[in-house]
C-alpha cells in the first residue's frame, strides 16, 4: 500500500497539485454564488411558487405563514396526474405516475430558484422572488442564444 502511495507521490508535479486545488475550490463557487443571491432579497419580498406544464404557467401562489395548506391535482394529459402540495412557506409534487419519481423525491421547496421537474409531465415547480410591487427580482440574467 506504502509503495503505490509513495509511486504517486513521486510522479506527481507541482502543476498537477495547483490543477486539483483549483478545481476542489471551484466546485464550491455555485454554492457561494447562489448564497449571495439569497442574502440579497428584501425582507418584504414575496416569494412566488409557480407551476407550468408545457411551458404555460397554470398555477402560482405566494408562499408565507398566512398561505393555507390546500392539495390539488394536475392533469397534463389524459393518463398522467400530479397532486401539489402547498403548506404555508413550501409546496411540493406529493404524488404523480411518472416512472422515475424524480419530482416526488426532490420534496419540498421553499427558496427562490429552487425548481422542482417532471420531465415525462412537462411539469416545473419554480420559486422566485417578488419586490412588493409585484416586479420580478431577477435570479440571474437570461441569455439568449441566436442559432
Amino acid at each position: 500500500m506504502f509503495d503505490k502511495l509513495k509511486y504517486h507521490l513521486r510522479n506527481t508535479k507541482p502543476l498537477d497539485v495547483i490543477i486539483i486545488v483549483t478545481l476542489m475550490l471551484g466546485s464550491f463557487l455555485p454554492h457561494v454564488v447562489y448564497g449571495m443571491q439569497l442574502s440579497q432579497i428584501d425582507e418584504d419580498a414575496q416569494i412566488i411558487a409557480t407551476v407550468s406544464i408545457s411551458g404555460e404557467e397554470v398555477y402560482s401562489v405566494e408562499l408565507s405563514e398566512e398561505t393555507p395548506h390546500e392539495e390539488f391535482t394536475l392533469k397534463p394529459s389524459k393518463k398522467q396526474y400530479n397532486i401539489i402540495e402547498v403548506d404555508g412557506t413550501r409546496i411540493r409534487n406529493k404524488e404523480d405516475n411518472s416512472p422515475d419519481q424524480l419530482g416526488v423525491r426532490r420534496g419540498w421547496i421553499s427558496q427562490p430558484g429552487e425548481t422542482a421537474v417532471v420531465l415525462p409531465h412537462e411539469l416545473i415547480i419554480e420559486i422566485h422572488a417578488e419586490s412588493p410591487d409585484g416586479e420580478k427580482i431577477d435570479q440571474e440574467d437570461d441569455i439568449i442564444i441566436p442559432m
